[in-house]
């Protein structure tokens, strides 16, 4: 049976995810003022067992999110699926987020690709002044994105997203208010990628970046209340420390900063002006997001996965573990998420799967 929730008990849940999404938490300077968080959550189970960071590692159909660069490697078409119950120590059975990613290799071209996310909060109830029932509705966040990446050199790959936001927090106004409760925004992503096969180490190191949700500030309401989304880079690399017929061992690194910003009188900067901005309120390497993992493959059959994440401000420093195992054209990835006894992140549990066709 669905939960029916007061209209308070849906903007709790949602303030408290603002602050334990990873890269995406309210210490962070003019953090409260970004909307459409959903934008942050990570799909994946694969890189959610390493501890998202996967910028510089990008090579499955994942990569529509995570770094459209990582297209540009892909040799084959693949459709993944990931369903995850979103904050389970709330325990609330309709707040889940679902992700789906096809990719396909274009002759000549590079790659294609396009990805779906969707965030359902539930079934809302609202009431008047004097908590009469006046109806329910749903809650709910979901983008369409599309990619594309492409060598431009033996070592050098780009990419590019394009994606369209429709956030639906209610069906209409409250009070006053002329909105209907129901945004929509569109967005960029650029990506790159760069492998640099050393001849002395003789490993694979590739670098990553992802600068992600390049776009307009998104309005419920009216323009003068619009706040922006969350536009965020990622860097990192990625490196194989041992990669041979049998055995598959890759390091993983990322950082990621998160480019809002708010001034003293409550406006916030554009999206074109905080890329510099949003620099400057503290030292820099004081709100960055730190990501690390490690993925070893056997026989390209079966994998483990460990991983952390460390991030000061937040104060959430979980640790994630995963596995996954192919057979055929088909991959299942599973990975957890332990973040502390009480914690809202704590026994997430990721489930994808990826088919190669």
């Amino acid at each position: 049976m669905r939960k029916k929730r007061l209209l308070s008990t849906a903007l709790i849940v949602m303030l408290l995810a603002i602050g334990i999404f990873p890269g995406f938490n309210t210490a962070q300077a003019g953090v409260a003022e970004a909307t459409a968080i959903f934008l942050q959550i990570a799909p994946g189970a694969r890189a959610g067992g390493m501890g998202e960071a996967f910028v510089a590692v990008a090579d499955d159909a994942t990569a529509t999110w995570w770094n459209p660069a990582g297209l540009a490697y892909l040799d084959e078409q693949e459709l993944t699926f990931m369903h995850v119950n979103w904050l389970p120590q709330f325990r609330l059975d309709d707040l889940y987020y679902d992700f789906i990613s096809y990719v396909n290799v274009v002759e000549d071209w590079g790659t294609v690709g396009m990805n779906v996310v969707f965030l359902n909060l539930g079934e809302t109830e609202r009431r008047d002044e004097l908590n009469q029932m006046l109806g329910t509705f749903r809650t709910f966040e979901t983008a369409l994105t599309a990619s594309y990446g492409s060598k431009v050199s033996d070592n050098l790959a780009l990419g590019l997203n394009v994606k369209f936001i429709y956030s639906h927090l209610a069906d209409q106004g409250t009070g006053q208010e002329k909105g209907s409760g129901v945004a929509t925004d569109f967005a960029l992503d650029i990506g790159m990628l760069y492998d640099i096969k050393d001849p002395i180490l003789r490993k694979n190191l590739t670098l990553g970046a992802n600068l992600s949700n390049l776009g307009p500030k998104m309005s419920y309401i009216d323009r003068a209340q619009a706040d922006p989304i969350p536009t965020n880079l990622k860097f990192g690399f990625a490196w194989d420390l041992i990669d041979d017929s049998f055995n598959k061992l890759t390091l993983a690194y990322e950082m990621n900063k998160l480019l809002v910003r708010k001034h003293s009188n409550g406006e916030t900067d554009p999206f074109y002006i905080a890329l510099a901005t949003s620099w400057t309120d503290v030292p820099f390497w004081q709100d960055l997001i730190y990501n690390m993992g490690v993925e070893y493959w056997y026989s390209d059959l079966v994998a483990l996965r460990a991983g952390y994440w460390n991030d000061d401000i937040g104060k959430v420093k979980p640790l994630t573990y995963g596995a996954s195992f192919k057979v055929s054209a088909y991959r299942f990835d599973f990975s957890y998420v332990s973040a502390g006894k009480g914690h809202p992140l704590t026994d997430t549990m990721r489930l994808s799967l990826t088919i190669g066709l």
